[in-house]
């Protein structure tokens, strides 16, 4: 049987989609390419986001500002002793990039200017933690990326 170019040509193209399918059906269907977005319903969270970049001004104007530090205990949050740590509410969130299920949130709850995430709820690697907080009526967004090791 003798094939003609216009029939090779057809078969290089469907060997070649054939080819690029099987990859894509691969890296969709196994969890090891997890491909989740970092915000649930991001739609909603892109509107808020003139409040929460004036969140982050507000954080960014402060004298004294809360500072994030790894420890052997853990990451520790240290606020300024100006502040009364009974009025400051709010939470940090910490997201893990590389997998969705290893997320969550403290809230900020301190009797004293010191706020402690224990090293063993926490894996090594890279962090992004995000603080939300209020004090004195006003509200502040604090981001950092932390790496464990």
């Amino acid at each position: 049987m003798k094939i003609n170019w216009g029939t090779s040509i057809v078969i290089a193209f469907a060997l070649f989609l054939t080819f690029i399918l099987y990859f894509v059906f691969k890296v969709q269907s196994n969890s090891k390419y997890d491909n989740e977005l970092v915000v649930e319903e991001y739609y909603k969270h892109d509107a808020h986001f003139g409040d929460e970049m004036e969140r982050i001004q507000n954080a960014q104007d402060l004298v004294q500002k809360p500072t994030i530090t790894t420890s052997l205990e853990g990451i520790t949050i240290v606020f300024p002793t100006t502040y009364i740590s009974n009025n400051i509410k709010g939470k940090v969130s910490l997201y893990r990039p590389s997998n969705k299920k290893l997320d969550f949130e403290v809230p900020i709850s301190m009797s004293n200017s010191t706020l402690l995430i224990p090293k063993k709820s926490l894996v090594d690697g890279r962090w992004d933690i995000n603080m939300e907080w209020q004090y004195e009526g006003k509200s502040y967004l604090t981001k950092d990326v932390i790496y464990l090791k």
